[in-house]
């Protein structure tokens, strides 16, 4: 069973991996890979086992989060050169499952390899089976459309609620529109804090200091990061800080909902290739189709992979609509994963008011919007 594994070695110290593949050469097929070269040969074929030895740059947490988040059911075993704590602390939160000091426990960890190959598929049904929360394996959804006025706002914010009150899990809003905000209004937070305020401290970026900055919904206890509704600021606000960001926020939270704007610049890239899962909102009309067509084959120019990850959530279906959901689902490149009703009338207060549309665990009158959410955001997390 074992010699069937794929496993990656990832390493630039001749030392350690000789003495790896001499002592596994006989028993298990190991691809010597380097870590620049991770994210390309992950691309090519899924390894069940990832042994990455510690580099001489600082890419350990991001290079195990990338794995977390392309492979979830990889495993990673991290051998570190120096016996560091903190560097445990980070890689563990990260999701690696293993951690070996070379060279004092390399002897401990080549004897236990057998039994760590041997539980591996058992270890993955489980997992498989098994919905929970782990640190540093936090899901990352984007919600997107490019067509303004489609609800995204309200169905990321509404969403980012539901999973806090329904699961009661570690959940955090990113209103990804940075020039012009508009989460801030709609659930009425009034603060001058926001995703600029996390610059300063980019290089060493960790949950304390987004915490700090986050805003706490009274009700939900959701945690929001609000733009800064600037567009000067946002142009000091690169796709590689937003990447950290977002990764920094994978290791710290459950789930973290990203809303974006409704057109496409690096920012919007970024968060759209770190996303596990995009939900692209869609109105059932004509130009809101035109204009989906239009993102499909900008995704193709720019090398966006939506295959695998793109999802249609179709938001104010009522029976006068000129296009159905049954019409629809015969003619889109991508699974329509839900439909969200129509319902002025309870939806119009909430917005008018700026209050959340959900406030706490058990409500016995939920208004038919939430229902649809609440319905479609516990099949999608599954």
């Amino acid at each position: 069973m074992e010699n069937n594994l794929n496993i990656f070695l990832v390493s630039e110290h001749e030392a350690i991996h000789s003495q790896l593949l001499n002592a596994f050469s006989d028993q298990y097929k190991i691809r010597l890979i380097s870590p620049d070269e991770l994210i390309r040969e992950v691309n090519r074929d899924t390894p069940d086992i990832v042994i990455y030895i510690q580099p001489e740059s600082d890419v350990s947490v991001e290079s195990i989060q990338f794995l977390q988040m392309a492979t979830p059911s990889t495993q990673v075993i991290f051998i570190a050169r120096v016996g560091d704590l903190s560097l445990l602390r980070n890689v563990t939160q990260s999701g690696a499952t293993e951690f070996f000091v070379y060279p004092e426990e390399i002897s401990l960890f080549i004897s236990r390899f057998s039994t760590i190959c041997t539980n591996y598929k058992k270890n993955v049904e489980i997992s498989k089976q098994t919905l929970h929360f782990s640190r540093g394996r936090g899901q990352i959804f984007s919600f997107f459309s490019s067509n303004g006025g489609s609800g995204k706002s309200l169905l990321a914010s509404t969403f980012a609620q539901t999973l806090k009150l329904e699961l009661n899990a570690e959940v955090i809003l990113i209103d990804l529109n940075l020039q012009f905000g508009g989460i801030e209004t709609m659930l009425s937070i009034d603060s001058t804090r926001s995703i600029a305020d996390l610059l300063p401290v980019a290089d060493e970026l960790n949950e304390s200091h987004i915490r700090n900055v986050c805003q706490k919904l009274p009700d939900s206890k959701v945690d929001v990061l609000l733009s800064p509704c600037d567009a000067e600021v946002a142009e000091s606000l690169s796709d590689e800080f937003i990447a950290k960001l977002l990764r920094t926020c994978r290791r710290s939270f459950d789930f973290v909902v990203i809303d974006l704007p409704s057109y496409i610049n690096a920012q919007v890239v970024t968060a759209l290739e770190e996303a596990d899962q995009i939900i692209y909102i869609l109105n059932p009309n004509t130009p809101s189709l035109k204009t989906l067509k239009q993102f499909e084959e900008l995704s193709i120019r720019l090398g966006i992979e939506l295959s695998s990850r793109a999802s249609i959530l179709i938001n104010k279906v009522a029976r006068e609509n000129e296009v159905q959901e049954k019409d629809l689902k015969s003619i889109l490149r991508f699974p329509v994963n839900g439909a969200i009703r129509l319902d002025h009338k309870g939806v119009q207060p909430f917005i008018n008011k700026g209050e959340p549309i959900r406030k706490v665990t058990k409500e016995r009158r939920l208004i038919p919007f939430a229902k649809d959410v609440k319905k479609w955001a516990l099949a999608v997390v599954k």
